[in-house]
């Protein structure tokens, strides 16, 4: 049992990590510390005023466990990881923890190239970004190879000079050959430089060379060719607008801005390098309840900026930051620089805090009935679900589906989805050990008892069966043998659905305590489990796919005494498919070339046990 009050007097007086969990081992919260005693002891003192989320948190812990870190710094990397790895329900989460990409410009090369990238070394070579899209990378990319004819390929480079004969692209007029020794590194160099120009933000360049060759084709009446100059002048120019926002010169700063609503948030980003608005991307975030705004800003920016390779020296908020300090630190540590996190108040920086903040709402209010609907058809749905059944809100459930070729090579399923959601990180697959043949309600058993050994694992709220009553009660069976064996009792409280079909193997409802519950087919509750079953199915499916990929699956009568591949290739030729040796009597397995009595007598034993096996 864990004393709570005792366990407090035993916190260090040290920086670290601490873990919340509630009553179902569930890590409910994480946070950091710069004194572990004083901070943890905080949330069970009575006499404190607490906001009512974390009075709703409170009173929800069972215990608590905690790291200890030799800075507040260390306390933070640490914190965000675990927060990454563990999604907690009281944490705001940044939904997309995707990485940006960047144009890498390989100044390590005597004839440089513009590649994309989504990591930032600390190497000779030359980064430009990040950029919200891959899309307005390629755009670039393409236009400055198209007007400067930067090679694309990855040859060594003088080493292989004159090795090879040119690519498609010199003869596509796309690149200069210096593989061939067509340019020199001094003509090859003064290209890159008018490259690096436009990648630092000024397009006079580019659009002056582009004007210059559009006219000179014009002259030589080349008009398809100064129409394609013309084409690109265009993409110059269009490029170049998405960097109009004019900002004092060479600095580099992310302004942030938040729209709020609900458990939901948007945070806008300007991304401004070497004084111009390089462009701006939305994220989306999952509130934890009664979070205040500064509490909002600091995760976001926690956890945006682990993943971000590049750091800015600026970073503009539209509120105060609780950690400023020990984030500015860590920020630092990792630029190898400075950085600064600023609340304007006055003049060009807080009105491009005010313009993100704008930009944010407005993503926010056309986003927002596409929110909705995505709640009503996951959370929501899942809603309606656990009062249909009349059990607690099913947050985390489980599916299991069995998937063979006729008894061959059982493997089983596991998806799991959280308020109403694919959690596909925790799907898991298992290959039937135990039983032998086509034994659904068996191998189901089986494959729950595994599951339910790994006590490690999040507990669920709800656990879906593929098929009816049969397997059901075979997985009740399984849980009670556990139980009395010594598991733990409350595994017998986790509600067990069978989810059941028609005669056309559509999906019809839910089977729970010897009742069905018929669904309406046009409500977000069905279309959910429907999701939920077929993706179950999928994923066993899939996992069968890869065996039979790699040549583990040959057939089911590899498992039958006596019968080697000579016998195996003379039933399949005779009979045609494996369900025409399973009815086959005596007399007809004799009839195949190079069957005997015994032979044959086996055949019959190991398919009348497989049936005896499926009626138990």
């Amino acid at each position: 049992m864990f004393d709570i009050q005792e366990e407090l007097k035993k916190l260090p007086n040290s920086p670290g990590v601490y873990l919340h969990h509630d009553s179902r081992d569930e890590i409910i919260y994480i946070g950091k510390a710069k004194n572990l005693k004083n901070r943890v002891s905080q949330y069970f003192q009575t006499y404190r005023v607490r906001s009512p989320k974390i009075e709703k948190m409170v009173r929800q812990i069972s215990y608590f466990e905690y790291i200890v870190t030799d800075s507040e710094v260390e306390a933070l990397v640490l914190e965000n990881n675990l927060i990454k790895e563990h999604r907690p329900r009281y944490n705001t989460m940044l939904k997309d923890d995707k990485t940006y990409p960047y144009i890498k410009l390989t100044l390590s090369e005597e004839f440089p190239r513009l590649v994309l990238t989504r990591k930032l070394k600390k190497d000779a070579d030359r980064y430009y970004g990040p950029y919200p899209n891959v899309g307005s990378v390629r755009d670039v990319i393409d236009l400055l190879n198209n007007v400067y004819h930067l090679r694309t390929c990855s040859r060594k480079l003088p080493r292989d000079i004159g090795k090879e004969r040119p690519c498609l692209n010199y003869h596509l007029h796309k690149c200069d050959a210096p593989c061939a020794g067509f340019i020199n590194s001094e003509d090859y160099g003064a290209k890159v430089k008018e490259v690096r120009r436009f990648l630092e933000g000024s397009s006079k360049e580019i659009v002056s060379h582009i004007k210059e060759e559009m006219m000179k084709a014009s002259e030589a009446m080349e008009y398809e060719k100064a129409g394609e100059w013309k084409e690109l002048l265009n993409d110059a120019i269009k490029i170049a607008e998405n960097q109009k926002v004019e900002v004092k010169q060479g600095e580099d700063r992310d302004v942030i801005g938040m729209s709020r609503e609900g458990f939901e948030a948007i945070i806008q980003v300007f991304f401004i390098r070497n004084g111009k608005l390089l462009d701006r991307e939305h994220f989306y975030l999952s509130l934890a309840p009664e979070e205040a705004d500064n509490e909002i800003i600091s995760s976001f920016i926690k956890q945006y900026y682990a993943g971000s390779p590049y750091l800015p020296a600026e970073i503009l908020v539209p509120t105060d930051v609780e950690d400023k300090e020990p984030i500015e630190q860590w920020l630092t540590a990792k630029s190898g620089k400075k950085v600064s996190i600023l609340l304007p108040q006055k003049g060009k920086k807080e009105k491009m805090v005010e313009l993100a903040e704008k930009n944010a709402k407005m993503v926010f209010d056309q986003d927002k009935e596409k929110v909705k609907l995505e709640e009503m058809r996951t959370k929501g749905a899942m809603t309606e679900i656990s009062k249909m059944l009349g059990i607690n809100y099913a947050k985390r459930v489980e599916s299991f589906d069995i998937s063979n070729i006729s008894g061959y090579l059982s493997v089983g399923s596991m998806v799991v989805f959280e308020d109403g959601k694919p959690k596909k990180n925790d799907y898991r697959k298992f290959r039937i050990k135990t039983v032998v043949g086509a034994n659904d309600f068996a191998s189901m058993a089986e494959v729950l008892t595994r599951r339910l050994e790994h006590s490690e694992w999040n507990r669920p709220d709800l656990l879906l069966i593929d098929g009816g009553k049969g397997q059901v009660s075979a997985v009740k069976e399984a849980i009670e043998k556990m139980v009395k064996e010594g598991a733990e009792e409350s595994l017998l409280t986790i509600p067990i659905c069978g989810m059941v079909k028609d005669d056309n193997h559509r999906t019809r409802g839910l089977l729970y305590e010897g009742r069905e519950y018929v669904m309406d087919r046009t409500k977000e509750p069905f279309k959910l489990i429907t999701r939920i079953q077929d993706e179950t199915h999928r994923f066993a499916i899939e996992y069968h796919r890869q065996l039979r990929t790699k040549g583990q699956v040959k057939s089911i009568l590899d498992d039958i005494p006596g019968i080697g591949p000579k016998r195996r290739l003379a039933l399949i030729r005779y009979f045609k498919s494996i369900d025409a040796v399973k009815e086959a009597d005596l007399e007809e397995l004799l009839k195949v070339e190079g069957m005997n009595e015994k032979a044959a007598q086996s055949v019959l034993d190991f398919f009348a046990e497989g049936s005896e096996a499926n009626k138990e």
